[in-house]
């Protein structure tokens, strides 16, 4: 099956921490070995203290109590080693945290470079110039205006009051005269009223 989506999986594991497995993995096989020696060591000083070669028993056990000091050693390099892995580990951490922080670093000055304290200063007068010059603006248009404005203002307005109230020219011509008609209905009898009994 492989790979599900056809995309290769990169391994995190480097180079160095390939090295320092390697030599782990040599510590702990070197471990079983003296391991199995000390056991074997031991089965052997018991035969020889049984066939009464006491001296032969010692020298054995000399020999193992000096294998059980390499082990103490060998356990001592393991500990090590996956402390120095964590090390690296960490190491690479830090690197990775100051790379970001110079790039972040970098970007700020560059801003900074962009974006100068004068610039910033310019640009916060000429925003203060354009709302100061729109609350003029503002104020004109929302009646702060002086008494002689106003008295124009009034003038203006009975001017125009004026045109509108100008009557229609009056006809020169004298108007007909107006003649009665005799109207039908006027001629007719008028109905009575019947009382109902």
């Amino acid at each position: 099956m492989g790979n599900l989506f056809g995309r290769k999986r990169r391994s995190r594991v480097t180079e160095q921490d390939k090295a320092v497995l390697q030599q782990r993995d040599k510590l702990k096989q070197y471990q079983k070995r003296i391991n199995l020696n000390l056991e074997r060591e031991r089965a052997l000083a018991r035969q020889l203290l049984k066939e009464g070669k006491k001296e032969k028993a010692m020298l054995l056990l000399k020999k193992k109590r000096y294998q059980e000091q390499l082990l103490d050693k060998t356990e001592n390099q393991i500990s090590n080693l996956e402390r120095m892995v964590q090390d690296i580990e960490f190491t690479q951490i830090e690197m990775k945290v100051i790379e970001g922080l110079k790039i972040g670093n970098e970007c700020l000055n560059k801003m900074h470079q962009v974006m100068s304290i004068e610039e910033v200063e310019r640009i916060i007068g000429e925003t203060q110039d354009a709302v100061e010059y729109q609350r003029q603006i503002d104020e004109l248009l929302a009646g702060s205006l002086t008494e002689e404005d106003e008295d124009a203002i009034l003038e203006e307005l009975n001017t125009i009051t004026q045109e509108e109230m100008e009557l229609p020219e009056v006809p020169s011509e004298p108007l007909p005269e107006k003649i009665p008609e005799a109207s039908p209905i006027k001629n007719r009898p008028k109905p009575e009223l019947v009382a109902a009994s």
